[in-house]
């Protein structure tokens, strides 16, 4: 398997520097800031990127997982939300809730449920993230 990189550039002291980031593909490239990160100011934030990743590699599993039990889903949205707090060792990521809808021909609620279930078992960045943040999931099929 390829090793993927990123790579983060920070210019100034913490409150009032700025800094760029992008993937090492290309993919992505952005702004951040302490604003940005515990604001409300423009640019992205490390938060948001652990995010994005947790939310594509779950659609990705789910997805897999789907097709795995003879029905594949048309298509599965993944939203992560990623909790910052400050706690005593610091600022620390305590919680991600994932909400995913999926379309998905042939399959009820419950089913779709516990395969979104086992997904977030699996998913490579549930397993990262799981021992360090609790991880929440709210699944269900688009109406």
């Amino acid at each position: 398997m390829p090793i993927r990189t990123a790579s983060a550039r920070w210019q100034g002291n913490l409150t009032e520097g700025a800094g760029t980031l992008r993937t090492g593909q290309g993919g992505y490239q952005g702004n951040y800031s302490f604003a940005s990160r515990f604001e409300e100011g423009q640019g992205t934030n490390p938060e948001e990127l652990v995010g994005a990743a947790h939310a594509a590699c779950f659609s990705m599993a789910l997805s897999k997982a789907l097709a795995d039990a003879g029905t594949p889903g048309t298509s599965v949205e993944t939203t992560a939300k990623v909790h910052l707090d400050k706690t005593d060792a610091g600022m620390t990521v305590t919680r991600i809730d994932l909400e995913t809808v999926g379309q998905v021909p042939g399959v009820d609620e419950a089913t779709f449920v516990e395969l979104a279930e086992a997904a977030k078992k699996n998913c490579p960045i549930s397993r990262l993230l799981s021992p360090g943040a609790d991880i929440s999931l709210t699944a269900r099929l688009a109406s």
